[in-house]
């Protein structure tokens, strides 16, 4: 026990980006009590147990329950203005939001297994995307429609999707396999809907592409195209657009927009990869948003129908309280809510 309390006291002060003296001025005490708190060689009264909760912004039995997440090779897009605090900071958040949601898997017996249908296929060059991504769809059964709910589909296929706040110049996504088997897409909540479907694409395009030993330029060049091709293949961009364009009215892509859930700045980028536009074109098309604001914020508009929110975490609580496998405090304590807030929810 007294290793799982030194541990999660340190876990709480990096999710909370506080530093070692940050903390001791909190609470009262010194930097080095702090530290033997850390490393175990002193364990702090319950009176003290209560300061450190109330100054890490944790309930008491956080200290006492083990951390049940190993983070696995960590596919980060961050921008350079998020430090390493509060990439460390970020990274126990997640920790707690994934320990949580196998806790109620594990409460539920829920033990579904993952396999990626493509993880067989090696991609050696972006042109390999385009097939690659069309036996991933025959696979998955999904057809070639557009695709009204990225977020549901993931899910369905044993992918859990976590919904993390932060600024949006901060931190795009993150992919990874958590305990060796469960693969995780980290999403900021933040963002436009559009955005959302790319970043959740792309992220899926690190779990499941087999690349080869490469810079991460050209790592992340490969997963945009898979985002790219899922949300919107080739051949229907051929299909919408025709073959060689001079020109394209802003309403063909605003209608494409809100059809297949896809920015309107992806759409000019699959115009040039199917050769409807050139390089030339796509390099006048950016330079016009970069002199005209007006026009920027226009093409950035939110305008795909579809609210890309996970609730499937939320609804295996509600149906762990409603089979009486936890209780309302429970319930409480895994959603982050107060009781009431349960208690409402709860009508049968």
């Amino acid at each position: 026990m007294k290793e799982i309390v030194s541990s999660k006291i340190k876990q709480a002060r990096i999710l909370q980006a506080m530093s070692l003296q940050d903390l001791a001025d909190r609470i009262g005490v010194s930097k080095q009590m702090i530290s033997k708190y850390e490393k175990g060689d002193s364990i702090p009264s319950s009176k003290m147990l209560i300061k450190l909760a109330k100054a890490l912004e944790v309930k008491m039995d956080y200290f006492f329950l083990p951390s049940s997440v190993e983070l696995g090779e960590i596919n980060f897009r961050k921008k350079n203005s998020f430090s390493i605090k509060k990439i460390n900071s970020l990274k126990e958040k997640i920790k707690i939001e994934l320990s949580n949601y196998l806790e109620i898997e594990n409460i539920l017996q829920i033990n579904n297994s993952f396999e990626n249908p493509i993880k067989r296929r090696k991609v050696s060059a972006t042109n390999d995307i385009e097939e690659i991504v069309s036996n991933l769809r025959i696979e998955w059964e999904i057809g070639f429609d557009p695709i009204h709910n990225i977020i549901q589909l993931l899910e369905d296929k044993e992918i859990k999707i976590i919904e993390i706040n932060e600024p949006e110049n901060n931190f795009d996504g993150l992919a990874t396999i958590i305990n060796g088997k469960y693969p995780v897409v980290v999403l900021n909540k933040t963002f436009s809907v559009e955005r959302k479907r790319f970043t959740l694409l792309h992220e899926l395009g690190h779990l499941l592409l087999e690349l080869p030993e490469c810079d991460v330029k050209f790592e992340e060049n490969i997963c945009n195209r898979f985002a790219a091709e899922f949300l919107f293949p080739q051949n229907l961009v051929i299909k919408e657009f025709g073959n060689k364009r001079e020109s394209i009215s802003f309403r063909e892509l605003v209608e494409v927009q809100k059809k297949y859930g896809i920015s309107i700045r992806a759409i000019i980028y699959r115009l040039k990869d199917a050769n409807i536009f050139s390089e030339n074109r796509l390099t006048e098309f950016y330079k016009k948003l970069n002199f005209n604001p007006a026009l920027k914020k226009e093409i950035d508009q939110e305008r795909f129908q579809s609210s890309e929110v996970s609730h499937r975490y939320e609804q295996l609580v509600y149906r762990a309280l409603s089979q009486e496998l936890i209780s309302i405090n429970k319930a409480a304590s895994l959603l982050n809510v107060n009781v009431n807030e349960v208690l409402e929810s709860s009508i049968m």
